[in-house]
This record gives C-alpha cells, structure tokens and sequence, in this order.
C-alpha cells in the first residue's frame, strides 16, 4: 500500500478518529482538571459524538469502500452504526451527568464511555477476523470497569461475571479465527470469499462458529446470553443501559457481514443455524422476563428478546431486499426506544421492583407516558420505529422462505404484552409519594419517546437512506 492509499484510507476514519480523540483528550484533560470541576471532558466527548454524526452524514451517499486492503467497510452498515451509536452516546452522557457529575471519576467514566462507542463502531465495520477481534476486545474492556463502577457488591458480582464470560467467549473467538485461518488461508473477508468455496468444509464451519459464539456473547444471544440479567441488575441503570443498547449494534452488523460475506461463499448452511439461535433467544428472552420483578433484570430480559428479533433479519441476509435495510432501521429504533425506557429508571433509580412504580400516573404523569411508549414501543406497536423494524425484518425472513421463524416470532411479540404490561398497570393505579425524579434523565426520557415515533414516522425516508447501497465486499 502506498503513502497517498494510506492517507486517503485514514481520512475515511475521520468519524471513528474524532471519538476516539476526544476519549484520549478527555484522559489527558481529566488528569489537570479539579476532580470536582472536569465538565469540560464530557463536553469533549459530547463535540466528538456529534463530530461523528455531522462527518458521516456528509459522506453518507458516497459509494462503499473497503480500505487497509479489505480489512475494513465504508459502506451503509457501518455509517449507520456510526450514527446510532454516537446519538447513543449522547443520551448516555445525560443519563450519567447525575451519578458521576462532580464525582472524583467522572471523567474516567466518559472516557470509558467513549472508548466502548469506538469499539462498537469498528466492530460492526470490520471485514477481517484480527480487526474484529480487536474491535471485540475494545469495546469489551471498558465494559467491565463501567460494569464494577459503583463499588459495591452486586456491582462487583456483575462485572466479575461479565468478565469471566467475555474472556470465555473472547478466547472461543480467537480459536475460531485460527481455523478459519487455517481452512482458508486468509482472515480478510474478501479473501476468504475467493478461498471459502475450496476449503475444508469441517474447519471451515467450526471456525465460523466460533467467531459467531464471541459476537453472539456481544449481543446477549443465546446460548451466550447467561450474563445480560445479572450485570443489568447488579450495574448502575446508565451502565445497564449501555451494556444493553450500544454493544448490540455493533454486534448485529458484525453477525450479519461473516454470515452474508464469509459463511454464503463457504456454502455452509448457516441460515437454519442463525434462525435456530433466533427463535431460541426470542422465546427465553421473553419467558424469562415473564416472572421477572425488578425492573433492570425485566429489561434485561427484553433486550435478549429483541436480539432474537435483530437475528431474524440476519437469517435472511443475501435473499431478501429488505434484510439490511430491516436490520439497521431496527437497531436505530431499538437504541432509542431502550435507552428511553432506561431513561425512566435513571430519572426514579430508587425505584427497582414493579410495584415501586404504583401511582406514577398521578405522581409522574409525563414519566409515565415516557415509559408507556417506549416499553409499548418494545412490544412493536405502531407508529413506533420498533414497529416498523419489526415488520421490515419479518417481512424480509417470509422473503427468504423462513415462515415457520416469522410465525415464531409474531407469538413472541404478542407474548410480550403481558411482561410489559405487569409494569405499566401499578404505575397507572393508586397513589404513593413517589421521590423526586432526577431532572436531565427525565428530559431524556421525554425526548427519547417522541423520537422513537418520529423514527416510525419517517421510517419510508430511513429505510430509503439505508437500501440506497449494498454492504461492501
């Protein structure tokens, strides 16, 4: 690669460098400013979030592109995840401004913040196994600090447990991209597009699943789902509802990419293996949550059984046109949705079980119809942005000939109802003396509502933004 390839292939990082500039400015910055005064960090990192969005609308339409010879996508999935997850970062700058602000590691928690944003948009870009690996592990790590960030016991118990998985399933993916090495020859994507269809068939298949299992942990999918309860419960609700929004994007999209790229040259029968996944993560997502009474385990549970509707969009990569398209506009409107639903809890975080919420109507009024949307909005219910992901993405896996999975999940989807409503029915009942609800997470809840309607408002527009182009190969 030449020095004018090197420099033209950087300036295409313009929006992941300017994230990850203001997380190494931000630890440099932290370290001069008074522990009580170190705003000016998080309003680097807020002008960095905001410096990815700008910069990637701007390039939007240009046409896709792999750079650093093949190892990593300029295309519409990874401009979408640009986007989500910069907004996201956003939102959670204002969740956690009442926990850490003014607190002796509040730029610590910014910069960890920011670091794990970065991991996640080079994860769901990256087109060869060594840059997932290290997008896997960048935006893994700060994920357990935040996890143990609160210093107490079940916050500790949380990160000990995220860890000892994360390593497990890390250590699982490295083996995994060994044999796919040494099947086809090569760790680039579009390499092992030319070499797949003559490798070994055996290596080649245990290898993809073993790199499948690392992203599968990532985006809380069965069978790597065992930790997503625990550390929702046990972490802090603006750390739950990072961990539970932000590594999923990326993961979806990396999910997508090694089956529509490497697994479909390989000719391996993936497909029925990804909706299997699907199906099976959507059911014990959605039972689970069943007789759930803490509020932070509850959505914990439903953002397992969201990954299992995200995967069956996945299943329909390559024979349906509404696959990415249905894919990305969801995880756009799951973020917002969830990070509003999060933001309920951090605006009332003394409230953790079902019937702490009784008699928010009278006590809360505008919290409530926060909560109502955006947990209705989970559900899938119109004219949300889930709604219209959800239909987009089953309509794509009827497409690819996967009734017997859209059948599946519409039974999850209306089975849903019951968990969310075992919440939102005490809240509609009685009277209690609520505490006084923290101010900025409140706003966030309210703003976070109406855009997840407007997302299903302008889902035509959206969906045209995200079909215009084809991943990059």
């Amino acid at each position: 690669m030449s020095e004018d390839m090197m420099v033209q292939d950087l300036l295409t990082l313009i929006p992941e460098a300017a994230l990850a500039l203001s997380a190494v400015l931000g630890l440099v910055l932290g370290s001069f400013l008074p522990r009580d005064r170190q705003w000016p960090v998080r309003l680097l990192a807020a002008a960095g979030a905001v410096t990815a969005i700008v910069l990637t609308v701007k390039v939007w339409n240009d046409p896709a592109e792999t750079v650093f010879d093949g190892s990593y996508s300029i295309d519409v999935g990874t401009h979408a995840v640009r986007v989500t997850v910069a907004a996201s970062l956003l939102i959670l700058l204002a969740l956690s401004l009442p926990g850490t602000r003014s607190t002796a590691r509040e730029s610590e928690f910014i910069v960890l913040l920011t670091l794990t944003g970065v991991g996640t948009i080079l994860l769901a870009g990256a087109t060869d196994l060594l840059i997932l690996i290290s997008a896997y592990l960048l935006a893994g790590i700060p994920l357990y600090a935040l996890t143990g960030f609160g210093k107490d016991a079940l916050s500790t118990e949380a990160a000990l447990k995220f860890y000892l998985f994360g390593a497990l399933f890390g250590t699982t993916m490295l083996f995994g991209a060994v044999l796919v090495l040494g099947a086809g020859g090569a760790t680039a994507y579009p390499m092992l597009m030319r070499t797949a269809a003559t490798a070994p068939r055996a290596a080649l298949g245990i290898g993809a699943v073993a790199v499948l299992g690392g992203l599968l942990f990532k985006a809380g999918a069965v069978p790597a789902h065992f930790w997503v309860p625990d550390v929702t419960q046990g972490t802090r609700p603006e750390v739950a509802a990072l961990v539970t929004t932000v590594p999923k994007l990326g993961a979806v999209v990396a999910i997508y990419r090694l089956a529509a790229e490497v697994l479909d040259a390989g000719d391996l029968d993936w497909r029925i293996l990804i909706a299997v996944i699907a199906a099976a993560t959507m059911t014990l997502g959605n039972f689970a949550a069943f007789f759930q009474t803490d509020v932070r385990r509850l959505l914990g549970y439903s953002t397992i059984s969201q990954v299992g509707y995200l995967l069956v969009g996945v299943a329909a990569a390559s024979r349906s046109a509404l696959a990415l398209g249905g894919v990305l506009l969801y995880l756009a409107a799951y973020a917002l949705t969830n990070l509003g639903a999060f933001a309920v809890v951090c605006a009332l975080p003394r409230l953790r079980t079902l019937t702490d919420y009784t008699g928010l109507l009278r006590a809360r009024p505008g919290l409530l119809v926060a909560l109502v949307v955006c947990l209705l909005g989970l559900v899938g219910t119109p004219p949300t942005g889930v709604f219209l992901g959800k239909l987009t993405v089953f309509t794509a896996a009827f497409d690819a000939g996967l009734a017997w999975l859209v059948v599946i999940a519409v039974l999850n989807a209306v089975a849903s109802v019951f968990y969310y409503l075992r919440w939102i029915i005490p809240a509609l009942k009685g009277h209690a003396d609520l505490p006084a609800s923290a101010p900025i997470p409140r706003v966030t809840a309210y703003l976070a509502a109406m855009g997840s309607i407007v997302v299903g408002l302008l889902a035509g527009p959206l969906l045209d933004a995200v079909e215009a182009s084809p991943l990059a190969h």
